[in-house]
């Protein structure tokens, strides 16, 4: 019998940053996944061993961008099968006191009015975030 190979699983936080009603959004470099290459997200990362989503949150968002954040609430998790991997996104409403994006390993950046989020080419797995914020 063929073994069938386990996906691999991993788990990330992802920071949905305003700063004087704008929200934050980043967009991807070349990946040798095309499916994620160039796409715009909400920034973030893995959460280390033996790290809270908020201590991941902060590293994250400091090492790939430069910038402090105020953790809010909690804001949806969202679990989504890519072809290579399963990925379980934890998103957090957080706010900046300034707009000054230091871009560390992204391509680009915009500060976008909520209703200006939609049009953007998400990754798959931030869409679900994109439609909840669009409601809310």
């Amino acid at each position: 019998m063929g073994q069938t190979k386990k996906m691999r699983e991993i788990e990330v936080v992802a920071a949905i940053i305003i700063h004087s009603e704008k929200i934050l959004c980043v967009q991807r470099n070349q990946n040798k996944h095309s499916y994620i290459s160039m796409k715009y997200e909400f920034p973030g990362g893995k959460i280390e061993d033996g790290e809270t989503h908020h201590l991941a949150l902060l590293r994250e968002i400091k090492e790939e961008l430069n910038m402090e954040i105020d953790i809010k609430n909690k804001f949806l998790s969202v679990k989504h099968q890519y072809p290579d991997f399963h990925l379980t996104m934890h998103s957090y409403l957080c706010v900046s006191a300034n707009n000054i994006v230091t871009l560390m390993e992204h391509i680009d950046y915009k500060w976008l009015d909520k209703s200006e989020i939609g049009p953007l080419d998400w990754a798959a797995a931030d869409i679900p975030i994109v439609e909840k914020l669009l409601k809310s």
